[in-house]
């Protein structure tokens, strides 16, 4: 018993300390073992953000998910989404590792889940999004020097594709519905897309459910109940 309360600061610290640099912390229960990641702010690809800016490192992120996969104590993921969207590429990398995961993977957007945090937020095997929450859907943005050419053009077009192609197979929603709320142009002032409050995203079939932690939580310990069943 003396080991084990002496053990104990060092855990807590050491949980301090992850949440600190990686955003991310685990908790662990007789019901099951969940690994909880934060992706909030902008997600940061290749390029640095500015220190100013809450940002996302996709490079911390990937590492994360292979531990989580890789793990035989760890029982599922629990996405925390709060992000403004960001680089795309690095949002997409990190939404195709978390639909490919084996473990039961459970999303939740608070406050908002726009541009590239709508693939990340799909991901999951069950998606949730609160009831103040907002998804921004929009066409593919490039800023700084673009060539304007036929084939910078068909670039863009190819790269709205696979975002909109994961979108789809990974939720309820229809390519033809998806593209209609992207390509809106009476939602957003001087902008083409839409803004989805969080009954609106789950009518639209791009979030399954609306609902807070706790219905996040019951649906993750739901799915780990569920695979333990089917070992």
């Amino acid at each position: 018993m003396s080991n084990e309360n002496e053990n104990k600061p060092e855990q807590i610290e050491q949980e301090r300390e992850q949440i600190k640099e990686f955003g991310s912390v685990e908790t662990k229960n007789p019901r099951g073992n969940i690994h909880c990641l934060n992706i909030i702010g902008q997600v940061e690809g290749h390029m640095t953000l500015p220190p100013q800016n809450k940002t996302t490192k996709y490079e911390h992120v990937l590492p994360q998910l292979i531990a989580v996969e890789e793990n035989p104590e760890i029982d599922g993921l629990m996405v925390l989404l709060n992000t403004v969207g960001g680089d795309v590429e690095a949002g997409l990398a990190i939404a195709e590792m978390i639909a490919g995961m084996s473990k039961p993977t459970v999303s939740l957007v608070l406050g908002g889940g726009h541009s590239i945090g709508v693939p990340l937020a799909v991901a999951a095997d069950y998606s949730f999004i609160a009831p103040t929450a907002t998804m921004t859907v929009h066409p593919l943005r490039m800023s700084g020097v673009v060539i304007g050419v036929t084939q910078t053009f068909r670039y863009f077009q190819n790269m709205q594709d696979r975002i909109i192609e994961f979108v789809v197979s990974n939720s309820a929603i229809s390519n033809e519905d998806f593209r209609k709320l992207m390509l809106a142009t009476d939602e957003i002032a001087n902008d083409v897309g839409s803004i989805l409050f969080a009954k609106k995203a789950v009518e639209s079939g791009l979030i399954d459910e609306m609902g807070g932690l706790k219905d996040a939580l019951n649906k993750m310990y739901q799915l780990i109940e569920e695979r333990r069943k089917g070992k």
